[in-house]
C-alpha cells in the first residue's frame, strides 16, 4: 500500500520516471541550478534549463550527468531527491521504494556503482540496473524473447547505445559515448570557425531540431533559419542566416562515427540473427534518433529498413515499467 515501484531513465539530457500503474508521470531536463556561496538549490529541471547560459556569478546552473553517467555525485542526488518528490513519491521508514534505473550498456562498475548509490540516497530500498538497449526495445514493444533477432539504435543526449537482442539477452552491443550534445556541440564549434560567431547550448539546440539534417542534400522543409550570437572579432551582437546543408556539414563527423558502430555491431552479429534483422529492420529510439533524416541515412549505408519507434523519446522509460513488472513480482 505504501511502497512504490518506480522506473527511472536517468539520462544526460532528461529524466523520466515512471511509477507502476500510473505509467511516466515526469518528464524533466537533467539540469540543476545551485547557489555557488550557499550550497542551495535553486531550480531543478526545465526552470534550471531556462538559466542555463543566462546566470549571475553566484548561480550556476549544471548538468550532473554527462556522456550518460554521473559526472557530479552530490548534484545528482539532490536532483533525484527533488525530481522523486515532485512525482509525488514519498518515503516510508518501514515501506522503501523499489526502482529500476537504466545505464548505457558501456559503463564501467564504478559508474554502476555511483547510479545505485544516488538511487539509494534518493529513498529506494531495492535497486536493479538494466542495460538502456534492453529497456527501449521493451519500451519499443519488440518480441527479445523469442529466438528471432532484434536491433536497437538508442540514441540519447550522451550515448549512443547499439544492440542486437535475441532469447531475452544482448547477443552483441556497442555503447559510443556520442549523442545529442556532441551533435550540439559540433554545431557551436563550426559556426564559431566558419562564422566567427559564438552561440550557446540553446542555441545550438534549436538549430538542430529546426534545420539540422543527416544526409548532405539537406531538407526541404524549413531549411534556414536567423542565428544570433556574439560576433568574436568586433565582440558585438550578430545575425548570420543557417541551412540544413550547413547544418549537415557541422554534424557530419558524428554521425558518421553513429553510422560506424551500427556498421561495427552488425558485423559481430552471428549470421543466423543478422538474417532476421534484414527482414525485420532495425528501431531507432532515444532523442536523437528525432533528428531529421537521421533513419534515411543508417538505412542508404547499411541496406535495412530503419524505422523511428513511435515515442521515443520515452521507450526507455516504458521499458523499465515492464522490467519492474517482471523483477519485483
Amino acid at each position: 500500500m505504501f511502497r512504490t515501484d518506480i522506473g527511472i531513465d536517468l539520462g544526460t539530457a532528461s529524466v523520466l520516471v515512471y511509477v507502476q500503474g500510473k505509467g511516466i508521470v515526469l518528464h524533466e531536463p537533467s539540469v540543476i541550478a545551485i547557489d555557488k556561496n550557499t550550497g542551495r538549490r535553486i531550480a531543478v529541471g526545465e526552470e534550471a534549463r531556462m538559466m542555463l547560459g543566462r546566470t549571475p556569478g553566484n548561480i550556476m546552473a549544471i548538468r550532473p550527468m554527462r556522456d550518460g553517467v554521473i559526472a557530479d555525485y552530490q548534484t545528482t542526488e539532490i536532483m533525484l531527491r527533488y525530481l522523486l518528490r515532485k512525482a509525488g513519491i514519498r518515503n516510508w521508514p518501514f515501506f522503501k521504494n523499489r526502482v529500476v534505473v537504466c545505464i548505457p550498456s558501456g559503463v564501467t562498475e564504478v559508474e554502476e556503482r555511483a547510479v545505485k548509490q544516488a538511487a539509494y540516497k534518493a529513498g529506494a530500498g531495492q535497486v536493479k540496473v538494466v542495460e538502456e538497449p534492453y529497456a527501449a526495445a521493451l519500451g519499443a514493444d519488440l518480441d527479445i524473447n523469442g529466438p528471432e533477432g532484434n536491433m536497437v539504435v538508442d540514441i540519447g543526449g550522451g550515448t549512443t547505445d547499439i544492440a542486437v537482442l535475441s532469447l531475452g539477452g544482448i547477443v552483441s552491443k556497442r555503447s559510443i559515448r556520442l549523442g545529442g550534445d556532441k551533435l550540439d556541440e559540433a554545431i557551436i564549434r563550426f559556426i564559431r570557425r566558419e562564422y566567427n560567431l559564438m552561440i550557446g547550448e540553446r542555441t545550438a539546440e534549436e538549430i538542430k531540431i529546426r534545420v539540422g539534417c543527416a544526409v548532405p542534400e539537406g531538407r526541404k522543409d524549413n531549411d534556414k533559419m536567423e542565428v544570433k550570437g556574439r560576433d568574436l572579432i568586433t565582440g558585438l551582437p550578430k545575425i548570420v542566416i543557417i541551412d540544413s546543408k550547413t547544418t549537415f556539414r557541422a554534424m557530419e563527423e558524428s554521425i558518421d562515427a553513429i553510422v560506424a558502430g551500427v556498421k561495427d555491431v552488425l558485423e559481430r552479429t552471428p549470421p543466423e540473427l543478422a538474417a532476421d534483422i534484414m527482414s525485420k529492420g532495425v528501431i531507432m529510439t532515444g532523442g536523437g534518433s528525432l533528428v531529421n533524416s537521421l533513419d534515411l541515412r543508417i538505412a542508404r549505408e547499411t541496406g535495412l529498413d530503419v524505422t523511428v519507434a513511435d515515442d521515443p523519446i520515452s521507450c526507455v522509460a516504458m521499458g523499465t515499467g515492464k522490467v519492474l513488472k517482471s523483477s519485483f513480482q
